[in-house]
């Protein structure tokens, strides 16, 4: 049955394309598409040695020579005899879960390359903007991982299926043209990555201050005096208990209806990601009844990835939880602000504290009493903890809300590639 295609467009091997563009295979267009030394080299000094980059220096889109190796300067001169890594190249992950990731040596650096990269040496007819956007995008992606083969025991990329990638090739201009939209948008994203980073160190730097008692070298905010006081957690607690797994009373899980938060439920953040929420009935619901949740409980792991807090809020109920999250009530007789001890419990003191302590078994775990027994030391006052916690919070909804924005922006990217690399959309 013959295809039907758009107007001014044609079938090809990698879809529907503009009819003045053109598919050639990877080796036709390129001078070289080559990888590095497979051996493990023996390395040197950098006083005696020449820069030896792998897959690790490939990352999002970049060729980034940091935390380089080096190699003797006769291995270096055998390697790069025939294919010297030169600027304006590319280099392209074969091995790991990172790979099929490209980038552009945008550098003047005299290097050799491992086995867990390939060089590839565009031919004039290809931008190698272009050229790495193609191999970055989600097609080439899937053409990577699955052109792999085990080798050694390691999943890597033969330079001789790469060879025989198929490549869409518009004008020159459009090569261009798209290549410089693309890269706009990740100017965008590195440009919030970058100021997320910085707020993300300036929000560390605002717990170091304001989390540390005024005793021991904490800053206070204006207008506060008075006492900090010093208890345990479980002092400062009406309870503190843990759940079950539905499968410890023979009941299973089910595909919707009451959460049932789990230790992968919570983020780094503290966040309750609703897509990692498992679902159980309102049968199971009552007979796990000492891990029923209530508004305002903190939840704190004690299985696997240890020290991970979050907060019970209404959207989040029903709920109840396994034995790897604690759950911790703070005494309704205090003047306690859940808010406070949520951002308390996640300081670097804290972690530290508990990396004392944990057991390392066939995986880390903290006891109920060791989470009870974590020393803290807060502010007598609940006004000054709500101070605290919402200086805290207003950063991490900063944070948040730029983190969202690269996110949308990423997805923006993702379309812009679909559109502009099969031609769908002409800028020319």
């Amino acid at each position: 049955m013959e295809l039907m295609t758009k107007q001014g467009y044609k079938q090809t091997e990698v879809g529907l394309i503009p009819e003045d563009w053109r598919v050639e295979k990877f080796k036709d267009v390129t001078n070289a598409i080559t990888c590095g030394v497979a051996a493990t080299p023996k390395y040197v000094s950098e006083s005696l040695g020449m820069p030896f980059l792998s897959a690790s220096h490939v990352q999002k889109g970049k060729v980034v020579p940091n935390q380089i190796k080096y190699i003797t300067k006769d291995l270096y001169g055998k390697i790069t005899k025939n294919n010297k890594p030169e600027k304006g190249d590319i280099l392209y992950t074969r091995v790991g879960a990172g790979i099929g990731e490209a980038g552009v040596i945008d550098f003047d650096l005299d290097f050799a390359i491992y086995v867990s990269l390939t060089l590839i040496k565009p031919k004039s007819i290809l931008y190698n903007y272009y050229l790495k956007s193609i191999l970055n995008s989600n097609y080439y992606k899937f053409l990577a991982k699955n052109g792999q083969f085990a080798g050694g025991g390691v999943q890597n990329l033969n330079v001789e299926v790469v060879r025989e990638f198929p490549i869409p090739i518009p004008s020159m201009e459009e090569q261009k043209a798209i290549a410089t939209a693309l890269s706009d948008v990740d100017a965008l994203i590195t440009s919030l990555e970058q100021t997320i980073t910085k707020k993300k160190a300036i929000k560390q730097g605002a717990m170091q201050q304001l989390l540390t008692p005024p005793h021991k070298g904490g800053k206070r905010l204006p207008g506060f005096e008075g006492e900090w006081v010093e208890k345990t957690l479980g002092e400062f607690t009406d309870l503190i208990t843990k759940g079950t797994t539905p499968t410890s009373l023979g009941k299973q899980f089910t595909s919707e209806g009451i959460n049932f938060i789990k230790a992968e439920s919570i983020n780094k953040t503290g966040n309750i990601i609703n897509d990692k929420v498992a679902h159980i009935d309102a049968e199971t619901h009552d007979l796990l009844g000492r891990s029923k949740m209530k508004s305002k409980d903190l939840l704190f792991t004690i299985a696997g990835v240890l020290g991970r807090v979050g907060i019970i809020r209404e959207e989040n109920l029903p709920a109840n939880t396994n034995q790897a999250v604690a759950i911790i009530r703070l005494k309704k007789s205090l003047s306690l602000s859940t808010l406070f001890f949520f951002h308390v419990l996640r300081t670097r003191t804290i972690e530290k504290h508990i990396e004392s302590i944990s057991v390392q078994g066939a995986q880390a775990n903290f006891s109920l009493t060791d989470v009870s027994n974590i020393p803290l030391t807060i502010p007598a006052s609940i006004v000054e903890q709500q101070a605290i916690a919402q200086i805290l919070s207003d950063m991490d909804a900063e944070i948040t809300q730029l983190e969202t924005k690269k996110e949308k922006y990423q997805a923006i990217k993702q379309g812009m590639m679909q559109e502009l690399l099969t031609g769908k959309t002409r800028l020319i």
